[in-house]
């Protein structure tokens, strides 16, 4: 039995999550959920967005899923008040990486026959480094009709990303690395995430080496995207480029994605909370419960995340029963209803194959 946090988020965050619990069981994944409260549940409940008894939990088993968080940055940041320090952070999201040490955003897309028209056969990971660029949160108001914000690139971080994304071309049989810039701008910043990105990727020999301007690589991916396999980038560009990605297969919500640290792995949906649609029981559930599949890689139940993959794929493929994002009618429930019926009719028919044998 593994133990696995469950943050279960806000807006649509409750449903999706429910709806991926439910189909993380059809696989037949044998996991103890134990509940961490983040967000706007916990700001109710105990006074606070990012709770330290909470982050606390999430260190302790090491793994997490996570559904959507409201992400508007407030006045102020977000307060984490811990080990007798009091820490801010621009925003709940970023707070939450950053206490977790996350340096890695993982983002594997595919597309889908039924779904994603012209773009079935994409097939690309993101990685995303997490902890510098312009999100670092270092800005400032220099007068009332201008302000700034520091874009911060290093050495060791950039590294780090390249190494992991290296490694995890190597360890999922992939065969490519590009790393993603605007060096031809950015000369100090981006040329030393290229330079550093380089480096590491000489010490792969068994991958294949390039490198592309962000707005050359946007191009690309739109008319060419069977150029790229692994794309390693700087925060803000891995940031727009997932969702560009998630939109040529038809929605983000088919965009799983993990936050991955040197202790902890937290899985998320790609997208957002949603509050317009919260409540109603319309959310596509399946960023989260592929983002399930993800962790199942993680903790070494690697045959029941294929399941679920496999379900998730068999199901857009009949292009029925699927959500209003993907030009259905069907609730939240309906749709994780046919992907959990997708992998139980998956496992009797091997059941009966089985028996013949």
């Amino acid at each position: 039995m593994h133990r696995v946090a469950l943050i279960r988020g806000d807006g649509i965050g409750p449903e999706i999550s429910e709806a991926t619990v439910r189909v993380i069981e059809a696989s037949g994944a044998q996991i103890s959920w134990e509940e961490g409260l983040i967000g706007q549940a916990a700001k109710r409940r105990l006074g606070a967005e990012l709770p330290w008894d909470s982050l606390e939990k999430i260190r302790q088993l090491k793994v997490a899923l996570k559904a959507p968080l409201m992400a508007e940055r407030m006045s102020g940041g977000v307060v984490v008040e811990g080990a007798g320090e009091t820490r801010r952070h621009p925003s709940i999201n970023n707070g939450l990486r950053r206490e977790l040490e996350a340096f890695a955003n993982l983002r594997p897309v595919r597309g889908y026959a039924g779904v994603s028209d012209g773009y079935q056969h994409l097939d690309v990971v993101i990685v995303r480094e997490l902890t510098e660029d312009l999100y670092s949160g270092l800005e400032r108001r220099v007068d009332d009709g201008v302000a700034e914000a520091t874009k911060r690139i290093s050495k060791t971080a950039s590294r780090r990303v390249a190494r992991f994304a290296c490694d995890y071309a190597l360890k999922a049989g992939r065969g490519k690395i590009t790393a993603i810039h605007k060096a031809n701008v950015l000369h100090l910043t981006d040329g030393l995430f290229l330079e550093s990105v380089r480096g590491v990727a000489g010490e792969y020999p068994a991958l294949e080496f390039d490198d592309q301007m962000v707005d050359a690589a946007c191009y690309h991916l739109i008319r060419r995207p069977e150029m790229f396999d692994v794309l390693v980038l700087p925060n803000q560009y891995g940031d727009i480029l997932s969702d560009v990605v998630a939109g040529l297969i038809g929605s983000l919500g088919l965009a799983p994605g993990a936050n991955i640290g040197p202790r902890v792995a937290v899985f998320e949906a790609a997208h957002g909370a949603a509050p317009d649609i919260a409540g109603r029981g319309v959310a596509n559930p399946i960023s989260l419960i592929l983002s399930g599949a993800l962790l199942l890689d993680h903790i070494g139940e690697g045959e029941a995340a294929d399941r679920i993959r496999r379900g998730v794929a068999a199901t857009l493929a009949r292009a029925q029963g699927l959500t209003p994002d993907l030009g259905g009618s069907a609730t939240t429930a309906e749709l994780a209803r046919r992907i959990c019926n997708q992998i139980e009719e998956e496992s009797f028919m091997s059941r009966c194959d089985a028996l013949k044998e």
